[in-house]
């Protein structure tokens, strides 16, 4: 547990990280299936990729945007804290990362409070692991 202050009211409280984890995981799988079509109504972000991955050409793209809209196979390893925030998909035989950052509304730097909706923007990276 660790001291916060409410996003809401101001109020000093203690946050239980377990249950902030699972909850950014639920709003994490929510952005995710949503990647590809067209975007999550109240989960706000964008989905990038790096240049070795643009590189590949659009299809590949399009279908490492589907593996990892559907992705389900969390496990203590590939998502140790709990976070649904990064795991690796295969593509055309290739292994393919992505990673989920929370910034604030502007994208400017991460987000104050990861649970406001309204203020917390979505950036998924897809990546090689030779690009991380």
């Amino acid at each position: 547990m660790t001291p916060e202050a409410c996003s809401a009211c101001g109020a000093r409280s203690v946050i239980n990280l377990t249950l902030q984890a699972a909850e950014i995981a639920q709003a994490n799988d929510a952005f995710r299936a949503a990647i590809i079509n067209g975007g999550h109504p109240v989960y706000q972000g964008r989905v990038v990729c790096t240049q070795g991955v643009a590189a590949e050409g659009p299809e590949f793209i399009t279908m490492a945007q589907l593996q990892v809209a559907g992705f389900a196979n969390f496990t203590e390893d590939n998502d140790p804290h709990g976070d649904h925030s990064m795991a690796s998909v295969q593509v055309c035989g290739k292994t393919v990362w992505w990673k989920i950052d929370l910034y604030d509304a502007e994208y400017n730097a991460g987000a104050d409070d990861p649970l406001d909706d309204e203020g917390t923007r979505r950036v998924l990276t897809l990546l090689f692991p030779s690009e991380y």
